[in-house]
């Protein structure tokens, strides 16, 4: 059993790692459910409620990073809270509307949008716009980190 479990395991691993990038699988979740499935599986003969707790606090982590760093990368290009608020919001929109492509096209027009909501000059407008694709990559990578570091976590326990 317990090589079945790790099996599925590993596949929910890699659908998770896969979902970071992918927007119609749910990254983090997928990886938090593997190791649940690893330890219902097992009887959680290795893994404790302390595992668990930690994982799940890496799980909001990553679930946090999608917006605070669009929403920073847009600020660091002179965008107001208003290309802030834009791009965090955008990214549902756009991943609704426009499928893979709308995590990149929702914080961007959420961000020139939310500028030119605020009286902004398109120029400006669209510079706040390309400051929340970066926000959007630099998170996506730190989202990919904590994900690795998670399911590193997991092997070390097991």
């Amino acid at each position: 059993m317990a090589t079945f479990a790790l099996v599925l395991t590993v596949v929910l691993f890699l659908l998770g790692l896969a979902g970071t990038v992918l927007p119609v699988l749910p990254g983090a979740t997928l990886i938090y459910a593997g190791m649940l499935v690893y330890g219902l599986l097992t009887r959680f003969a290795t893994l404790n409620t302390a595992f668990f707790l930690i994982q799940g606090i890496a799980l909001l982590l990553v679930f946090s990073l999608d917006y605070l760093a669009t929403a920073t990368g847009a600020r660091r290009f002179g965008g107001s809270r208003y290309a802030a608020w834009g791009a965090a919001l955008g990214i549902v929109p756009g991943a609704l509307l426009f499928g893979p492509f709308g995590l990149i096209i929702g914080p961007f027009l959420g961000a020139v949008l939310g500028e030119l909501a605020g009286g902004r000059k398109p120029a400006e407008a669209v510079r706040a716009g390309f400051g929340s694709l970066i926000g959007f990559v630099g998170g996506t990578v730190l989202k990919l980190s904590v994900e690795i570091l998670m399911i590193i976590w997991f092997f070390m326990n097991i």
